[in-house]
This record gives structure tokens, C-alpha cells and sequence, in this order.
């Protein structure tokens, strides 16, 4: 399918040190700003496909692409496919008239899992860990045990919440952690120290796949899912790039504790 008057890109520069990072979106008449409800066929893209997963990123385009979105969602759940969300707030991007809570929350009340970064459900819906200070280096995990009893009282069809836990000393040395809510069970992950940060973009996404995967490869083991989430982010951090071009052995690998990072010939 094609339409808009050209692709979306975004410009992204790097931090280093107490410089963060900056991005700039250039979305305007772009295809995905400007899909209309009706041009795709859900039940046909759908076919074959068990598990549906979209970002927050989605609805916060265009109010058309928030609709589509919707439209998408209703059709996973019309068709018994898992749902899962990355929140995924980004503030440059709600400007097209409603806030994040607003849409976001029609949405999510169609989800079985949400991923969230630290501070993704109060940016989102209000819901804040008290006495947290994400640019502290540390990020108590248990002070989120109340965000996802809250998210799930919100959205009670939510069965899995998980958050991931930056803990920014700098813009190139960051803490990297994660957290995962299932129906009503709290477990958390090895917290990694990232001294020396290649790349972070992409590492949320990085989390919200490896753990997917991990949900489906060790279903009955929700720490071992989340241990290779966790670990697969830690990975991304060290590759240019919105990709992590890493094998699920080398994830597997670090989640098992070989953190060397000695060479392989």
C-alpha cells in the first residue's frame, strides 16, 4: 500500500556526557502521517499471525493514524490474537490536538501486555513511582510494583506490564534493568552498568521484542523471559543504529552472566 506525498524521517543527534541526545521529527505529509481508516485489510494482513504488537509512537503521528491504529487493534482482538503495546511517549509528537491519555487509553484497554519505560506511565495516564530520580544512576525496581497494580486496575484485561529501568548518569553511562508484572507476580532482572553507550535509540524496542520472543520461547519461565529482554537491550546499547544486530545466543549468553565481551574467533 502507498500513499502520503513522501517517507517520514527524523534526525537524531547523538549525546555524549552531560550532553543528551536531541531528535527532531520531519513527519508532515508523510504516508504513515496520512493512512486513512478503511485502506487496509486487517483480517487479510492478520492471516496466519498470533501476536499483534504496535508502539504509542503510532497514534501520536496524526489523528488518521491514531484511527488506524484503533482500527488495527479491534481487529487483533476480534481475530483472539495476543495484543501488546510499548507505550512509547514521545512529547514532540502530541500535537495533533488530543493528549496521550486520551487516545492511549482506549487502545490500551484492548492489550493483554504493555511494555513501559520509567517514566512512560505517568507521562501517559499520571500513574508515578514516588520517590524515584531517574538521573540518580539507580532506579529501585520494587517502587513499581504500585505503576503496574494501577495499570492493571486501569486495564483490566492487561495480564503482563513491564517496565524498563534507565538509570541516566550521563548521556554515554547509563544503569539498564527491567521489571515484569504478571497477574499479580513482581520479578525483576540483573541491573547492568553501561559505562561507555554506543547507542541507545532503539533500545526500548530492543526490550519489547526480547521479550516477546522470551514470552514465547519460555512461556512457563517469566524471569527467564525478562532476563533475555533485559539482556538483549544491554546488547543494542553497544550497536549504531535502530536495529540490534545480535544473535539470540549472544543474548542467551549474557543473560547467563558471560559479561567479558572477550573476542570470538
Amino acid at each position: 500500500m502507498r500513499g502520503g506525498e513522501r517517507l517520514g524521517i527524523y534526525f537524531l543527534e547523538n549525546g555524549v556526557a552531560q550532553r543528551g541526545s536531541k531528535v527532531v521529527y520531519d513527519w508532515a505529509g508523510s504516508a504513515f502521517a496520512t493512512i486513512q481508516p478503511g485502506m487496509l485489510d486487517w483480517k487479510e494482513i492478520f492471516t496466519g499471525a498470533a501476536w499483534f504488537h504496535w508502539t504509542g509512537i503510532t497514534p501520536a503521528v496524526s489523528e488518521s493514524a491514531a484511527v488506524v491504529c484503533l482500527e488495527a487493534v479491534k481487529a487483533a482482538r476480534a481475530l483472539g490474537m495476543t495484543i501488546s503495546c510499548d507505550l512509547n511517549y514521545r512529547a514532540k509528537l502530541w500535537k495533533w490536538g488530543k493528549s496521550a491519555g486520551e487516545v492511549m487509553a482506549e487502545l490500551v484497554a484492548l492489550c493483554d501486555l504493555v511494555v513501559a519505560n520509567e517514566e512512560d506511565a505517568e507521562k501517559v495516564f499520571g500513574i508515578k513511582a514516588s520517590d524515584t530520580d531517574v538521573i540518580s544512576g539507580k532506579v529501585a525496581a520494587e517502587k513499581y510494583i504500585p505503576v503496574c497494580e494501577q495499570m492493571a486496575q486501569c486495564f483490566p484485561h492487561l495480564l503482563t506490564i513491564a517496565i524498563t529501568l534507565r538509570g541516566s548518569l550521563s548521556a554515554s553511562h547509563n544503569t539498564w534493568s527491567g521489571a515484569l508484572w504478571q497477574k499479580g507476580e513482581f520479578h525483576t532482572a540483573t541491573t547492568y552498568d553501561i559505562p561507555d553507550i554506543v547507542d541507545r535509540v532503539g533500545a526500548g524496542y530492543s526490550f519489547a521484542t526480547g521479550l516477546i520472543y522470551g514470552l514465547n520461547q519460555y512461556g512457563n519461565d517469566p524471569p527467564r523471559a525478562l532476563d533475555f529482554a533485559v539482556a538483549a537491550s544491554v546488547l543494542k546499547h553497544s550497536i549504531f543504529g535502530d536495529f540490534n544486530l545480535v544473535t539470540a545466543t549472544e543474548v542467551e549468553a549474557l543473560a547467563a552472566g558471560n559479561t567479558s565481551g572477550r573476542v570470538s574467533r
